[in-house]
């Protein structure tokens, strides 16, 4: 199995992606590992997040879980992530700089995008994130998987987790989440167990 196909897989059975913006490092490595102990397997770092690059090496030294980063938007950011231990770069939008990057690296990209052709574009070459997706909702992911019936499409970006299911059934592989995950153990072990 490649990478591609181990982190589908993983999306694939915890339909949610974790998407951490989160104050300082430590904050981030500490959300992460709760995460990773309530059953998530793949979590979604960001650029926005600082000393992101170093939450980014603690938690890979620790060898768990598929660890990504977001918000990439320069090859100078995807090769930090690249050095960091990134298994998976995603930007938020298309980012043709980052795509040599990953290619050589052989990291996993998902390429953001908006318009039914940006998406198709980064389709053609693996998972596509569609972002802002609260603005299109569930019905704009319905429209894009007629034409894209093919396509693994990961929205992102302004959606809840109770408007998740919306998303998964109009052909979502997996919605991406970063705010309203809960933060008590037992109920965020529920959210992966049952997503």
């Amino acid at each position: 199995m490649d990478a591609t196909d181990r982190l589908l897989t993983a999306l694939a059975a915890q339909r949610l992606l974790p998407v951490l913006r989160s104050t300082d490092a430590a904050a981030a490595v500490d959300r992460t590992r709760r995460l990773l102990d309530a059953g998530c397997e793949a979590v979604e770092l960001t650029t926005s997040t600082p000393d992101w690059a170093e939450a980014l090496a603690t938690l890979r030294a620790e060898g768990r879980g598929q660890l990504g980063v977001g918000t990439i938007s320069t090859a100078e950011q995807a090769e930090s992530a690249v050095r960091a231990g990134a298994d998976f770069l995603v930007t938020p939008f298309p980012a043709p700089a980052v795509r040599p990057v990953a290619a050589e690296a052989g990291v996993v990209l998902i390429e953001g995008g908006f318009t039914p052709g940006e998406i198709a574009d980064a389709a053609g070459r693996g998972p596509a994130k569609v972002f802002p997706a609260h603005v299109g909702g569930p019905r704009f992911l319905s429209s894009l998987r007629a034409v894209l019936p093919d396509a693994v499409l990961i929205p992102t970006g302004g959606i809840s987790l109770a408007e998740a299911p919306s998303y998964l059934k109009a052909g979502a592989l997996a919605v991406g989440i970063g705010s309203g995950l809960p933060e008590e153990p037992d109920e965020l072990t529920a959210v992966f167990r049952d997503s």
